[in-house]
């Protein structure tokens, strides 16, 4: 995996994740919020390197996130309908966080197996997990391989 693979996949630390109800008695679910995807997306791109463009589609808004990488533009887009609590301003939010997973932002948050029942994070889905593991898959130490790719630290 290439070095903004990498840094767009690092999990968020845990004092930045949020939880709240899933409906129909789902239990309870976890999330970050917008504006943890855009520094995700300053510290790995800066911030003139990712734009945002929102429009509204079959009763739902739609962002198309694009960034840049190697001189040129990748795109990815996601849509959600108003939330609950925000309404609009919400689905807004939300289509920004749905099109961020497609770049692999905190797309860990939905692995069934990230966190125990106590909200307990598995060692991978934290930053230093993570990053031992990704050290130990490439054969180097946790200090080498962090002056490799540890520059996108946010």
């Amino acid at each position: 995996m290439d070095q903004v693979g990498i840094a767009l996949r690092k999990p968020f630390p845990v004092e930045r994740l949020r939880w709240r109800k899933g409906q129909g008695g789902s239990g309870e679910l976890v999330y970050i919020t917008a504006r943890d995807v855009m520094d995700r997306l300053d510290a790995v791109f800066g911030v003139s390197g990712w734009q945002t463009r929102y429009e509204f589609l079959g009763g739902r808004m739609v962002c198309n996130l694009s960034v840049q990488v190697n001189g040129g533009w990748v795109s990815k887009a996601d849509g959600a309908d108003d939330s609950n609590i925000e309404g609009a301003k919400g689905g807004i939010s939300d289509a920004l966080k749905r099109a961020a997973v497609s770049l692999g932002i905190g797309r860990y948050l939905y692995h069934p197996k990230a966190f125990d029942k106590s909200k307990n994070p598995a060692p991978w889905a934290t930053p230093e997990g993570y990053e031992a593991l990704m050290a130990k898959r490439e054969g180097k130490s946790i200090e080498e391989w962090k002056k490799e790719y540890g520059k996108f630290s946010d």
